[in-house]
């Protein structure tokens, strides 16, 4: 198994959503599909005998095409490709939609959110791509068909958006079979297709930025809607007493540093979703809550207030928190 599109944020199992099952499951026996890709797990959860092992090859094919494109672990992937060509390389328009899609939400953050950080997470001891030329959103060129860089060491990882992507396919492969009230989980990241099979919202659960703690909150997702998380976990390290995260500040080239410990973001899609979160913990303590204000997202921040967890709602995300 190959380490894939989890590379420049955490697999969030553990630091952000996780589905709970209380006692109300014993009313509505759930069943679940598993299995493995990106490097990291996925789960659909739904009723019983809802015939949840017919998605598995679709899934398995959809997982296997979006790696052999956009995950920079493999030599041999179009992204693999392009960051090793100076000319750049011909795109598929799925691809195509994913970069404009990062491109247009490095422009929204004002360049928090930045697909060419590649070489700056790998030295900090990360990511895969090494070597490059310094960071430039604004240097990755879309034009028909393919896609071609300003500076010929230009790296492109989109680690960031793309796992989201894929669980927007999911869900429309899921669809496309006719299925519905299903909960799909992609290394964390969430997206219900429907309603719970009793009827009522999803329950997930916002993990507490420290292990071995209780959840910090519950948060009900919609039917229709999709949650990320981005924050501090298993890639991270402590060097002299200090955290370093795998997530880059591209404006001083270094992890991103302060009392910010993870962002859930909840959206109408899980590639929104999943990109604002690394967007906005990126951004950092002060211009990260500022930045989600004045887009108007939905987002839960949780700072280390020291002796306890500080939390910033922004965008109404309270009103589905308990």
């Amino acid at each position: 198994m190959h380490r894939h599109l989890a590379s420049r944020r955490t697999v969030l199992a553990g630091l952000a959503a996780a589905l709970i099952t209380p006692s109300w499951a014993q009313a509505a026996p759930l069943e679940e599909l598993t299995g493995r890709a990106f490097g990291t797990s996925w789960r659909i959860t739904g009723a019983e005998n809802n015939g949840l092992a017919r998605l598995r090859p679709a899934l398995d094919a959809l997982f296997s095409e979006i790696d052999q494109e956009m995950s920079p672990w493999r030599a041999d992937s179009t992204i693999s490709r392009f960051n090793a060509s100076p000319p750049g390389v011909s795109a598929s328009a799925e691809l195509i939609r994913v970069v404009q899609a990062a491109l247009a939400l490095a422009h929204d953050s004002g360049g928090a959110f930045d697909p060419t950080v590649g070489p700056l997470v790998a030295r900090w001891g990360f990511g895969p791509i090494t070597g490059g030329a310094a960071s430039d959103w604004r240097g990755l060129i879309l034009d028909a068909g393919r896609l071609s860089k300003r500076h010929t060491d230009l790296t492109l990882d989109l680690c960031g958006i793309a796992k989201g992507r894929a669980l927007d396919r999911a869900v429309s492969v899921a669809r496309g079979y006719g299925m519905d009230n299903l909960l799909l989980d992609l290394g964390g990241e969430l997206h219900a297709l429907g309603p719970h099979p009793t009827g009522r919202d999803w329950h997930v659960a916002v993990a507490h930025p420290w292990p071995g703690h209780p959840p910090h909150a519950i948060l009900h997702l919609p039917a229709g809607m999709a949650v990320a998380t981005s924050g501090l976990g298993v890639q991270s390290y402590t060097l002299n007493g200090r955290l370093w995260g795998h997530i880059m500040d591209p404006a001083t080239a270094r992890p991103v540093d302060g009392r910010l410990r993870s962002v859930t973001v909840l959206a109408g899609d899980a590639m929104t979703a999943d990109g604002w979160a690394t967007a906005l913990f990126a951004a950092g303590d002060k211009a990260g809550p500022a930045l989600a204000r004045e887009r108007d997202i939905a987002a839960l921040f949780l700072f280390d207030a020291g002796a306890s967890v500080r939390g910033v709602e922004t965008g109404g995300i309270g009103d589905v928190l308990t």
